[in-house]
């Protein structure tokens, strides 16, 4: 595999799961249908084939810690009231508040498949779910902008590669984490797969 090492110089990622983040903390992973975006706009060929192909085979996300930030939504649906008595119709968009979190120093580690793949990665910056959320290739310690690694090595804890990372598909340590935008809205799987003792803290390699 060849990983480049992706990070925010804003220090925010906000995925669009971050709706019910109160119940499921979905920020900690990305799910199929963001890791497949992120493919589709570094490799912007793959809109026009009718078979996926996966180039990004595995990825690890970190961060220093989340801070909560408060957003006001609006439903797209409209709440009609009629006043007979009043001779009018009272048409409303509810408003709410929902509390999200906001990631602090995010590092995301993608591996891609083949050595090319890699290295039309490291010239593009990537937008995690929201055009605002731009992350930029940056150097490992080395100075080099891609990693060579096996697959074995970049689950070793010693390597560096610490954080969390939804292992895509359905078996008995699975759960349900939204639906495919992509594929007729059809059920996604997977199961954590967590690297590290403190997975939200990683050393530089």
């Amino acid at each position: 595999m060849y990983v480049v090492k992706y990070s925010g110089p804003f220090g925010f990622i906000k995925p669009w799961t971050a709706v019910r983040d109160n119940e499921t903390y979905s920020q900690n992973f990305l799910t199929p249908s963001i890791v497949e975006g992120i493919e589709k706009k570094l490799f912007p060929e793959l809109l026009e084939q009718k078979k996926y192909e996966s180039r990004i085979v595995r990825h690890r996300l970190t961060y220093t810690s989340l801070s909560k930030q408060q957003e006001q939504t609006q439903p797209r649906a409209i709440d009609i009231t009629v006043k007979k008595k009043e001779g009018f119709v009272v048409m409303n968009r509810p408003r709410s508040i929902l509390t999200r979190g906001v990631m602090v120093n995010p590092i995301l580690y993608l591996a891609f498949s083949k050595l090319d793949y890699a290295e039309r990665a490291v010239q593009q910056h990537i937008c995690l779910c929201r055009n605002e959320d731009v992350l930029l290739p940056q150097s490992f310690v080395q100075g080099e902008l891609i990693f060579p690694i096996e697959e074995d090595d970049f689950d070793k804890p010693e390597n560096g590669f610490n954080g969390f990372e939804l292992r895509f598909g359905k078996n008995k340590q699975s759960f349900i984490v939204g639906f495919n935008r992509f594929d007729k809205s059809k059920p996604m799987y997977g199961w954590l797969h967590i690297v590290g003792n403190n997975p939200m803290t990683t050393r530089e390699i």
